[in-house]
């Protein structure tokens, strides 16, 4: 034991001290520059691809190659787990057995939520969740939001050529408005506000389908309640105010989950990219720990409310499941 903790405290710490030298050398061949900061995805391109008609242009913006990158390893990831399961070993290894781990792990909490229509929400529940999580780690891939195409700014940096046509920012604010400003090839797909409003529309939309397939038309009475308006007129009239409380929560779930997800990985965003400005050695590499902390719980509080929600669809109005 005491020859492991040697070999790990030993030799890691002069393996980190390398890397810091190294990080002192690179800030001052490539000094840190703060970048162009926007709430809209940025336009690799400026001409639009095509035109949608009424809809407008539709423009090649840098969170769709990410989305696109975001859905080829989950594909990758299912392709590997297949392969890895026809070998037909008795225990799953490697890829494979790290899956069935965190499958069972999202099951077993579906299973204690919703009980007998665990089958029906646990596809949603895993499949927003595992593509929320992949999403928020995208941001810490090395060449995320720092290599793109320059676009001419009248308020950017100056630029210097490194090799070829491969250039880099300068600090500082270039003379006689001819800057430029980085535009990357990948933006992180959770600070993409319209990334986040499509989930959260899928997600309380199939609440509702969940919630109609379970208990046909008579769902819509948790919002429109007139079955005691008459017998008794003021439980009934009450009953009648908290269906449209309910009605209004339902449209509230879509800005807080949209809203939610997008600040939290947004300000992460801005973050990094300040400190990275400020204090470029050793700091960011904690800012970065905390973004693949805060990436991991965000993707976790988005499944778990969608899977909570759905399962409570599934109960009438004041009926309580027994497993």
């Amino acid at each position: 034991m005491e020859t492991t903790r040697k070999w790990r405290w030993g030799k890691n710490r002069w393996i980190v001290l390398l890397l810091i030298i190294l990080s002192v050398f690179a800030i001052n061949i490539a000094a840190p520059v703060q970048p162009h900061i926007q709430v809209a995805p940025e336009k690799i391109i400026e001409e639009p691809l095509f035109n949608l008609g009424p809809l407008g242009d539709f423009y090649l913006v840098n969170t769709l190659p990410t989305l696109i990158i975001v859905d080829l390893i989950i594909i990758a990831i299912a392709f590997a787990v297949r392969q890895s399961l026809r070998k037909g070993d008795l225990v799953p290894r490697g890829i494979a057995g790290a899956m069935e781990g965190l499958i069972e792990v999202l099951y077993n909490l579906t299973e204690s939520a919703a009980g007998k229509h665990a089958r029906r929400i646990f596809p949603w529940f895993a499949t927003i969740l595992i593509l929320v999580l992949v999403a928020n780690l995208m941001k810490v891939l090395p060449g995320m939001e720092t290599v793109g195409v320059m676009h001419h700014y009248d308020h950017g940096h100056p630029i210097q050529n490194l090799f070829g046509n491969f250039y880099t920012l300068l600090p500082g604010e270039a003379e006689h408005g001819d800057g430029y400003i980085l535009t990357p090839f990948f933006r992180a797909v959770s600070t993409d506000l319209n990334f986040t409003l499509a989930l959260a529309l899928i997600s309380v939309f199939m609440t509702q389908v969940i919630g109609v397939q379970t208990q046909g038309l008579r769902y819509f009475t948790k919002f429109i309640n007139f079955t005691t308006m008459f017998k008794k007129p003021f439980f009934g009239f009450m009953d009648f105010l908290v269906g449209l409380l309910e009605l209004i929560s339902e449209f509230a779930k879509i800005l807080s989950f949209t809203f939610r997800l997008f600040g939290v990985m947004f300000s992460g965003f801005v973050l990094v990219a300040l400190v990275i400005t400020l204090v470029p050695i050793f700091v960011p590499s904690m800012i970065y720990m905390f973004e693949v902390f805060m990436g991991v719980i965000q993707a976790f509080v988005f499944g778990m409310l969608t899977m909570v929600f759905m399962s409570m669809a599934t109960r009438g109005h004041g009926e309580e499941e027994h497993h």
